[in-house]
């Protein structure tokens, strides 16, 4: 990468990493330009937390070098090509199921719907929770030319995000903001 600047988007088009170019609003771009979304809020939460929770900065880390994989496998559209690419973990699922698991046991049980809310930290990790739903759904949407396991990340993701907003105000002595269907 010589220079941060190409021109060639200049006319609403990119090119897939191996192949030609293609609309800005291609499905694929569309997929990889929301996981670089999600990637960069789970950067502003772990500059929003600082020291405050040192034992989910790795979990954070892990999951914005993980977003960055995916995101590069959604990139390039030839096999071959992605043969030589980090590989997807499946392991990864089980590990966010692990720390999902060791958060909940430090949380009372859900009997309401909640609200993103509460503490700051706590919202910003519902507002990744969303949009790393919409990275979900933008994934699904290309089918067949997606490997499941980032299908099955991406829901896992969003459910430890949702317990990790919740684990986040229970630390710092907030209430979850309970629906109220009044």
């Amino acid at each position: 990468m010589a220079k941060i600047y190409t021109r060639q988007g200049d006319q609403g088009t990119s090119s897939l990493f191996g192949g030609g170019p293609v609309s800005k609003n291609d499905p694929r771009l569309e997929a990889y330009g929301t996981l670089d979304e999600l990637n960069s809020i789970i950067g502003l939460i772990r500059a929003e937390c600082g020291t405050t929770f040192t034992d989910l900065d790795g979990d954070f880390k892990f999951c914005q070098n993980y977003l960055f994989t995916v995101g590069s496998h959604l990139a390039i559209g030839d096999e071959k090509m992605r043969a030589h690419l980090p590989p997807l973990k499946v392991e990864s699922v089980a590990d966010l199921e692990t720390r999902i698991d060791q958060m909940e046991k430090e949380l009372s049980p859900l009997k309401n719907f909640i609200l993103p809310g509460g503490h700051r930290i706590s919202a910003l990790l519902h507002f990744a929770r969303t949009v790393c739903r919409r990275a979900e759904r933008s994934t699904v949407a290309l089918g067949q030319f997606v490997d499941p396991h980032i299908f099955i990340f991406l829901n896992r993701l969003s459910d430890y995000l949702f317990v990790a907003a919740r684990y986040a105000n229970h630390k710092l002595g907030q209430s979850d903001v309970l629906w109220d269907k009044e």
